[in-house]
């Protein structure tokens, strides 16, 4: 497989839009639903922002086999925790978290992204030439000029932002409550008043 800088750096950008999408679902059921996340799910969101900075590196710096592979450590991070609440969940009459979407939850669907991300991620590493210098191209220049490199990567540092923000209004500076039942530490700031 023979990929170009810029083929890559758009294919890296489409990547981390994906990991948007699926973080921006996360905050949709969080916030519209109100279903807050389980300790587990927030370490599941850790995987996913540990990705997109992955993908970032790589818009920012251009391709890197390194870059791919902090993306690696995430993505199977991510699935470990995602098997296990899985497992947790397997048995009848244990229970779930959250409404399910297309009959699955989220838990299953992010195993099921972050397993996609590991096989991606290792189609990106088997093309070398994406990361040769070519002169026809600037390899200094941030994002490679794209918009939507650009914009991806802003929105995924919005969102990893967003991300540390909700998780310390939800579970303080201590240990999260499992099952989450409301956003202890802002509750804790309206009682101090």
């Amino acid at each position: 497989m023979t990929l170009s800088m810029e083929t890559s750096r758009t294919l890296n950008a489409l990547g981390m839009l994906a990991v948007c999408v699926v973080l921006i679902a996360a905050y949709f059921y969080q916030f519209l639903l109100y279903e807050l996340p389980c300790p587990l799910c927030l370490l599941q969101r850790v995987g996913f922002v540990a990705v997109g900075f992955g993908l970032g590196l790589n818009l920012l710096y251009g391709p890197k086999p390194r870059h791919y592979g902090l993306m690696l450590i995430a993505a199977i991070f991510g699935v470990s925790v995602s098997i296990r609440q899985i497992l947790l969940h397997i048995v009848p009459g244990t229970g779930h978290y959250g409404s399910p979407v297309l009959g699955m939850h989220y838990y299953t669907w992010a195993g099921i992204c972050f397993f996609l991300i590991i096989v991606g991620t290792a189609v990106m590493l088997l093309s070398e030439s994406q990361y040769a210098p070519n002169d026809a191209q600037d390899q200094t220049a941030r994002f490679g000029g794209s918009g939507l490199a650009k914009g991806a990567f802003f929105l995924m540092l919005f969102l990893g932002v967003a991300n540390a923000g909700t998780t310390l209004l939800e579970c303080g500076p201590g240990i999260c409550d499992d099952p989450p039942l409301d956003y202890k530490f802002l509750d804790k700031l309206e009682g101090s008043d």
